[in-house]
């Protein structure tokens, strides 16, 4: 037909497609074999002020490509951009502004402090309800910062509020709790929702709106170099986008629970996630289509250099480039990568989750280690309603591995899988709808599986199966033998720097670079707290939790690490019964002492101080346990001679044996002898 669409799973274009809708990730996709985007000679950027990573880089990488195709023709639309900086980003483009059809929309303040107190959120909630309930008929619709703070708004609201129908929306709740929001209902409704009915979808019946003004915004910490979670104040533009969401019917009145100065001085925009998370995949992208250095690439807005140095740091952790500094201009290429950074570029996921897939070809476990990587690219299918929390956790405790939360997602897989084979469509649903499972984002997991296997198979990586576990034995760790070292090993190779040890008896762990996090309740290591684990996600919420965790030996971190790893050597001392000087050394990565006291040769380190201590301990003094050899009975017996002729010479001093012999042996041992064969 002439209108298709493309996105990750699915492709429903052809010859004759005209008009293509499609992901801004797929359009950067296809930038790999058409970089000069031949095939299109309009592209439109729709929603552009959700300011993603892909929707940035797109935007800076068209304005690099127009002078070398002045007929291709740039539309970038959004609601609640800043045209004027857009439109200079392309050379003075010129601005078209389309009137929406809302009406007017009355908004009140209604700060929370005030009048010697300060209400808690779901108190100022309920008070302001109770003003909008005088105002006529009409949906409520409650902006709010997380899914704790929702349910906590919900819960108030429905002791206090019994003729409402109360309901909840984010991401995490199943596509069941999700379409109750579009359905129809006999009682007035209020929608507690995240900020995801700002502009991703539209709640129908709305004519009023309460806007706490705090969002969950994705951060990467500086200092501790994980993904955050801050609640934060939300953007004018923001916040008039949440307003406006109650004049799509009619006037509608919008209550922001906080001071309208405290609106006046916020930032007019949201900032661009360029300039809040981390850039490792960016910069993976850039380097493998020669797009020179970040730091030159022309950005909207810029990111920090600080937050280019951490990206290409990440990469370097990965081992996908060859030096942690971030590369001049003209000097990020492709020769700048790896060959394990190359192979990264080619597959379809974020760097640490690719990593997975290339350790698990290395360790022989190709096929499990796809499984989990492609179940971390995609949301948990694991749903845990609130009020049925216990069934829940009673329905997916049947795929738990006791040993780690890694294996269990293969348990997870290996049931799903079976199922999704036995049943059709209908049938599969209600099979997962049963056990607290999202069958929409399984069948998502599923592709995904799919898709790395396709990338794999075109990369040459054959299909590899974990010699020690086997998922169709059930959960369960009492056999060592089914314990997937291996696969832990390949999840380990991308988390580099996500480990900890734990902190004496307690339930906190010591980080890299002394950052302090502890495992999230409802993991199975969170009851046996390994002395050493990984985790797969680090987030600051309250505080950092570690999810996804699964207990590690330290010392596999000594290979895959062997780039970010320092060694403190301890003093040397002779080893009789070897014939060679020995010392000690611990291992550190990014500070944790991964391997503490080993007991090595000293010529590991410092071959010039080992052969000395041969030379004297051995050849000298004759401090060895060995089948005594010729030369030292001759020497033995020449020295012997020496110092006896010196007594009888009174007028010669032997004084200088000890330098005389020294320099003997120095002289006809080789430089790379250090100790007994």
């Amino acid at each position: 037909s002439a209108v298709g669409y493309s996105v990750r799973f699915d492709n429903k274009t052809n010859d004759k497609t005209s008009i293509k809708v499609m992901t801004d990730g797929i359009l950067l996709a296809e930038l790999a074999h058409d970089p000069d985007l031949l095939a299109y000679d309009v592209i439109i950027v729709d929603e552009a002020h959700e300011r993603s990573l892909n929707i940035d880089f797109l935007l800076g990488y068209l304005h690099r490509l127009l002078p070398r195709r002045p007929d291709l023709h740039v539309v970038v639309t959004s609601a609640t951009i800043d045209t004027a900086k857009i439109a200079a980003h392309f050379d003075d483009a010129p601005i078209i502004e389309v009137s929406g059809r809302n009406y007017p929309v009355d908004i009140r303040y209604q700060p929370r402090d005030g009048e010697g107190e300060t209400l808690e959120v779901p108190a100022a909630v309920r008070r302001a309800i109770t003003e909008l309930t005088r105002e006529g008929p009409g949906d409520i619709l409650v902006f709010s910062s997380g899914e704790r703070e929702i349910n906590d708004i919900c819960e108030s609201v429905r002791r206090h509020e019994p003729d409402f129908e109360v309901l909840p929306l984010y991401a995490r709740l199943s596509s069941k709790e999700q379409q109750r929001v579009f359905g129809e209902s006999k009682r007035r409704r209020i929608v507690v929702s995240t900020n995801v009915a700002e502009t991703s979808l539209t709640v129908p019946g709305v004519r009023y709106v309460i806007d706490v003004g705090e969002a969950r915004m994705s951060r990467f910490s500086q200092r501790t170099k994980v993904q955050r979670l801050p609640i934060e104040p939300v953007s004018q533009a923001s916040a008039n986008q949440r307003s406006g969401r109650c004049g799509r019917l009619g006037p509608g009145v919008a209550i922001r629970l906080y001071e309208e100065e405290d609106f006046d001085s916020r930032p007019e925009f949201t900032e661009p996630e360029i300039q809040r998370t981390n850039l490792a995949s960016v910069i993976l992208t850039m380097a493998s289509q020669r797009l020179g250095s970040p730091l030159e690439f022309p950005f909207i807005d810029p990111p920090e250099p600080r937050a280019v140095i951490d990206g290409v740091r990440l990469l370097h952790e990965l081992h996908a480039v060859e030096s942690p500094a971030v590369p001049e201009a003209g000097n990020a290429g492709r020769d700048w990568l790896t060959d394990t950074g190359r192979a990264l570029a080619k597959l379809p996921m974020d760097p640490r989750l690719g990593r997975i897939v290339l350790a698990g070809n290395d360790e022989g476990c190709l096929f499990e280690a796809i499984i989990i990587a492609a179940a971390l690219a995609v949301q948990d299918p694991r749903e845990r309603p609130r009020e049925k929390q216990k069934a829940a956790d009673e329905a997916h405790a049947r795929f738990v591995d006791d040993r780690s939360d890694v294996l269990t997602l293969l348990h997870l897989w290996h049931a799903a899988s079976k199922k999704r084979n036995e049943l059709n469509r209908r049938q599969f649903t209600k099979w997962c709808r049963d056990r607290f499972l999202h069958a929409q984002r399984i069948s998502e997991w599923f592709d995904t599986i799919e898709q790395l296997r396709s990338s794999a198979e075109e990369m040459g990586l054959p299909n590899s199966y974990s010699s020690n576990f086997d998922v169709s034995l059930g959960p369960g760790a009492d056999d060592p033998s089914n314990w997937g070292d291996d696969i832990h090993r390949a999840v380990l190779t991308g988390m580099l720097s996500q480990v900890g040890m734990r902190i004496e008896r307690s339930h906190e762990y010591l980080g890299p670079r002394n950052v302090r996090f502890a495992i999230q309740p409802g993991s199975k290591c969170f009851e046996t707290r390994p002395s050493w684990i990984m985790a797969t996600t680090l987030v600051e919420t309250t505080r950092l939790w570690a999810r996804n965790v699964a207990p590690i030996d330290p010392a596999w971190l000594e290979a895959p690490a062997e780039h970010l790893t320092t060694i403190e050597v301890g003093d040397g001392v002779w080893d009789a019964e070897t014939g060679r000087a020995m010392t000690t050394e611990t291992v550190r990565l990014y500070g944790l002492p991964i391997i503490a006291d080993r007991l090595v040769p000293v010529d590991r380190h410092d071959p010039v101080t080992a052969r000395e201590m041969f030379i004297h301990h051995a050849l000298i003094e004759g401090d060895w346990q060995h089948q005594r050899h010729h030369f030292e009975a001759t020497n033995a017996s020449v020295r012997h001679e020496a110092r006896n002729l010196a007594v009888r010479a009174t007028q010669r001093s032997f004084d200088d044996e000890y330098d005389r012999v020294w320099s003997f042996y120095d002289a006809g041992l080789p430089a790379h002898v250090t100790s007994a064969p």
